[in-house]
Order: C-alpha cells, then structure tokens, then sequence
C-alpha cells in the first residue's frame, strides 16, 4: 500500500513542477531589456558615487578614478577628434585580418585533428605546447619574425583567436555522434562530402563557440600588442593616454575596447545562427 502511495506521488511530482514553474512569469524580451538598462544605471550610479566620495577599502581606493560625468566629457571630445577614425579603423582592420586567418587554420586544422589520429598524433603535440604562452610573449618574437609593425600586430591578433578556435572544433568533431558517421558511410557517402554534410554540421555548434570567444581573445591580444607596437588603434590610444595622464582618457579606451568586443562577438554569434537554422530550431523546441 505504501509503495502504491509512493509510485503516485512519484508521477504527481513532474506535474507539481509544471504548475509550479506555470505560475511564475514569464519575462518578455521588453522586460529583460528594461531590467539589463536598469542593472547598467545602476552600475554606474554605483560607480559615480564612489568616485564623488572618494571611497577607500583598505586594499583599493576611488579616490584617483575618474567619475563617469568626466568619462562621458573625454568621450566627447573623442568624437570630435579626427585621429578616432583612425584608431578605429586600424584596430578593427587588425582584428579582421587576424581572426579571419586564425578561423580559416583553426577550423581546418580542427577537422583534421577531430577526424585523423594519425594528424591529431603529428600535429597536436606542438600545437599544445604553443597555446599556454600569452599573447604578450609572442611580441618580440612577432617584431623579429614580421618586416612590418603591423603584420605582427596582426599575427598577435592571429594566435589569439587561433586556439579556442582549433580546440572547440576537435571537441565538436569529436563530438559528432559515431552513428551518423556510418549511417552516411553506407549511403554511399564519403571524403569530402561526408565532412561538408555530416561532420561540420555536427560539429557546427561547438565551432560557433569558438568563433565567440576567437573574436573576444584577438581584441585583447590586440590591444596588448598595439599598446607595445602600434602607433594607432585603441591599445595605443589608451596607452598613450595613460603617458599623458589623461585618466578620463584611459576609461574611454577600456570602454572602447569592451564595446568593440563584445559587439564583434554578438555579431559572429547571430552570423553562425543564420547560417545553423537547424541548430535554432533544436534550440526553440527546448
């Protein structure tokens, strides 16, 4: 009798959860806008008191930061300034030539690697001891092996991307589940088709990841090479503005740079979903 009572509780519970969860609202796209643009006011009310009154912990103070009014005043002055389009321009030419050659090798050699021991045996034991040194290590090697400035900036922005890209597609290929591998094996399918129809498709998800984080990684690479190497961009902006003591200045290219970032990030991600419509519509019967 016991155990009766507990088998139906047991099958009562899932629909317990669902009226539970049916009774909490759901946020509209409308409202979690409105809740994200309250959370950033509030981050900078935050930020704008502390600077006002010059808060001190002990191990940090605010007494030296600038306050977002004067933030917002540098960054006036930044637009009205006609060396932005150029600090613009060079960053983001950087960043696209490097990420571009970085996803072109990372999910080429990926593929290989995900799909050929013998490759994966040959190729990734190098590949691995090269991706723990950071981006600020390959400078003077990259000034040595490249005749111009700016082609080691870009080959900076280059290694930066390269490995989060190279890795998430081995882990999507491997990732690829074996029976439809064999499934199109004995269609009829193989070598390049079985790669461009099973395999990238697969391993398209994963592959988006990396492009996201490829594209956030070459910005920071980038700003770390320009602020040693470059004579434009925003590294240097931000650099330079720290020589010259302009600590407003300093704020607008961190700010600068974060917006660049993520916007470039935002845009692979959205780019990959257009290009994945199955991988959106597993995502919306979720």
């Amino acid at each position: 009798m016991a155990t009766s009572l507990e088998s139906t509780e047991s099958r009562d519970l899932p629909a317990l959860d669902r009226q539970r969860s049916s009774t909490v609202p759901a946020r509209t796209p409308v409202s979690r806008s409105i809740w994200r643009c309250a959370s950033l006011v509030a981050a900078l009310g935050l930020w704008q008191i502390a600077t006002q009154y010059k808060v001190s912990l002990g191990f940090v103070t605010m007494a030296n930061v600038p306050a977002p009014t004067e933030v917002a005043l540098a960054f006036w002055r930044l637009l009205h300034s006609p060396k932005l389009p150029m600090h613009l321009f060079a960053s983001i030419m950087r960043v696209l030539v490097g990420f571009s050659a970085a996803t072109i090798v990372g999910i080429g050699l990926g593929l290989a690697i995900g799909r050929y021991r013998a490759f994966e045996d040959t190729v990734l034991p190098s590949l691995e001891v090269l991706r723990p040194i950071p981006a600020v290590a390959w400078i003077p090697l990259a000034i040595l092996m490249f005749p111009s400035s700016e082609m080691s900036m870009m080959f900076i922005t280059f290694i930066g991307a390269l490995f989060p890209i190279l890795l998430n597609t081995v882990h999507g290929v491997e990732g690829v589940d074996p029976r439809l591998v064999a499934t199109a094996r004995s269609l009829g399918t193989g070598g390049l088709s079985l790669f461009s129809e099973v395999i990238l498709p697969g391993a398209a998800p994963a592959i988006l990841t990396g492009l996201s984080i490829g594209m956030g990684t070459a910005w920071f690479c980038l700003i770390t090479a320009e602020m040693i190497a470059g004579q434009y961009g925003i590294g240097y902006f931000t650099w330079e503005s720290y020589s010259l003591q302009n600590y407003a200045d300093i704020v607008v290219g961190m700010l600068l740079i974060g917006a660049l970032g993520m916007g470039s990030s935002v845009l692979v991600k959205r780019l990959g979903l257009m290009l994945m419509p199955w991988y959106r519509l597993s995502e919306a019967r979720r």
